[in-house]
């Protein structure tokens, strides 16, 4: 336990020496404050317009439809957060020398690779959820809006970046730093896509591209918990207002049922077992 606190907080430390979360912290603030201008001037536009149809809440819809789209992009800088935490974790700091000292202490193999992944997992974990708490509170701030739901999307986004925190570990593994990290962002990607595949098979009332999404979505659960997280923002809207924030852009929201989360931590444990054997057998 000592060894895997130590191995998590040197770690720590090189991201902090590599100005890490000087980085994220920058572009944090700046798109918070875009976020903040956003809203401010999404709610004005409202105020002054109203409705155009009756039956919808125009307040509701660009509500959830600012706060999805900010799920997406707290997402995405938590994606570039785990990347920089652990893409060089185990080739590039072998190609570097720095892994070996720790491993001739000795420290088994399988604590190191848990220790990096607790780190970075509850580095990340915790940063999306402040950066969703903060442009909820700045949503409600600036446009009197309140999503039906506030935990349960917030632990949805912090399982979606361990996943992909996971993902980048198990592929410092196998790959070398740049081409690891470029991987773990085109698998990001390909869960975008799922997504939006799954928006259009419902717009053109396609089930096979709706088959596809949705087998997409199992495939990489990191998706599958953001469209959950999406749609527990509405949770208990309904009627037209509902129907409006379906076919806009904050569409593409599923429940995928309660087997979701047994199977994100099963896929993390597969992750880890396949990232583990192949760092047993590699020669440093």
């Amino acid at each position: 336990m000592i060894a895997a606190r130590t191995i998590a907080r040197l770690g720590l430390q090189e991201a902090v020496r590599r100005r890490v979360f000087v980085i994220v912290a920058v572009l944090t603030v700046a798109y918070l404050v875009l976020y903040g201008l956003g809203t401010w001037q999404a709610f004005q536009e409202v105020e002054e317009s109203g409705s155009p149809f009756r039956g919808i809440e125009p307040d509701v819809v660009a509500g959830a439809t600012l706060l999805g789209l900010n799920m997406f992009g707290t997402l995405f800088l938590g994606t570039i957060l785990a990347v920089f935490l652990t893409l060089g974790a185990v080739r590039g700091d072998a190609e570097r020398g720095l892994l070996q000292p720790l491993l001739v202490r000795p420290v088994p193999r399988r604590t190191l690779l848990l220790a990096r992944f607790a780190a970075s997992a509850l580095v990340c974990g915790a940063y999306v959820i402040v950066v969703f708490a903060v442009a909820t509170v700045t949503t409600w701030a600036l446009g009197g809006w309140w999503p039906d739901r506030v935990l349960e999307p917030a632990i949805g986004l912090a399982g979606a970046v361990a996943i992909l925190c996971g993902l980048s570990l198990a592929g410092s593994v196998f790959l070398a730093s740049t081409a690891n990290g470029i991987a773990v962002f085109m698998i990001f990607g390909a869960g975008l896509v799922a997504g939006l595949l799954g928006q259009i098979g419902e717009a053109l009332g396609s089930g096979t591209l709706s088959d596809v999404a949705t087998t997409a979505s199992w495939l990489l659960p990191f998706e599958a918990l953001y469209q959950s997280a999406l749609g527990a923002l509405t949770a208990d809207t309904v009627g037209f207002t509902r129907l409006a924030i379906d076919l806009g852009p904050f569409g593409g929201a599923e429940d995928f049922g309660p087997l979701l989360w047994p199977w994100a931590l099963v896929y993390l444990a597969g992750i880890g077992a396949v990232a583990l054997r192949a760092f047993a057998a590699r020669d440093l």
